[in-house]
């Protein structure tokens, strides 16, 4: 497994709406872009439901039915859309970059523009498997809007929490947070601006043990771990805030990153530590963490990467 097999000018790895944006962008720029998928095509848009606040869509979308319309967008112009998974980089500053898919295969690529995203962390419960999508959401911002003049719950305890809980509570009648133990790690300023939201409360020393409802949430059952007390809570919606993941444990020890993992980017791009390499939408994004905002760093990946491969071609 020494030998390369193929050479490709641009190579972008995730297929989110990150990695479809900078397909196309590349694409159109001649740049003959590669695009492999990953494990989870279509990345955490796939799992979501209703999308209301992408432009473009007057009435909505599915998040899966979208990410299919960015692919064959991506493809429409000429990106060769592979299904597979890179499991090792080797990043070089002096020459060509290369990438093994799938364990076997072993590629060269002029330039990489890394769209693998982030994974929400979840509780592991059964029912919010069943549920998510159906009450049960990581993200207030996306999903808040259907939860207008409803009671909503929130799980979670730091500054994530915090701020998903106090976004709801601008649209919902009440906010429950749910924190396990007997304070919140949430800053102070956070901790103050909950406090001072009339219509949000917080139950301290209480878990999650299962959420209620066959097709859609109707409640969650919760444990008190102080007091042993089992009970009810009536909401329509459960929002888990207990953070997100970057998908960059390929990257350790060659791109830098900072303590969470997420890819750190030269200021307004999307440069790594590496000439050549990029980084765009939620590996690097801990901030907003939004499809649009993916996308607007999709496009300036490809456009930084049309301007490295066109300096190198002509040795500027």
């Amino acid at each position: 497994m020494s030998e390369i097999s193929e050479k490709i000018k641009c190579l972008i790895i995730g297929s989110g709406p990150a990695g479809y944006t900078a397909a196309i962008y590349a694409a159109r720029a001649d740049l003959k872009p590669v695009l492999y998928t990953g494990l989870k095509p279509g990345g955490q848009l796939t799992d979501t439901t209703e999308v209301d606040n992408f432009p473009g869509y007057p009435d909505g979308t599915m998040g899966p039915e979208m990410m299919i319309d960015l692919q064959k967008q991506a493809e429409r112009f000429g990106t060769d859309v592979r299904f597979g998974y890179v499991t090792k980089c080797e990043f070089s500053s002096t020459s060509q970059h290369k990438i093994i898919i799938d364990e076997k295969k072993i590629i060269s690529a002029d330039s990489v523009i890394i769209s693998t995203g982030a994974s929400a962390k979840w509780l592991g419960l059964e029912s919010e498997k069943r549920l998510n999508g159906f009450g049960v959401s990581a993200c207030a911002v996306c999903d808040g809007f259907f939860y207008k003049g409803e009671e909503v719950v929130v799980v979670g305890a730091g500054d994530t929490a915090a701020e998903e809980a106090t976004y709801l509570a601008k649209l919902c009648k009440k906010v429950t947070i749910l924190v396990r133990k007997s304070y919140m790690r949430a800053s102070k300023a956070m901790q103050h601006k909950v406090a001072n939201t009339k219509n949000i409360k917080v139950l301290f020393n209480t878990e999650t043990l299962e959420i209620l409802g066959e097709k859609n949430v109707v409640g969650v059952k919760v444990n008190n771990n102080k007091t042993n007390k089992i009970s009810s809570i009536k909401c329509t919606g459960f929002f888990v805030a207990i953070g997100h993941k970057p998908n960059s444990d390929l990257f350790i020890n060659q791109l830098d990153m900072d303590e969470n993992g997420y890819l750190i980017t030269k200021p307004d791009s999307t440069k790594t530590n590496i000439k050549g390499v990029f980084a765009a939408g939620d590996i690097q994004d801990k901030i907003y963490r939004q499809a649009v905002t993916a996308a607007g760093s999709g496009c300036m990946a490809a456009l930084e990467s049309e301007r490295y491969l066109s300096e190198i071609e002509n040795n500027v």
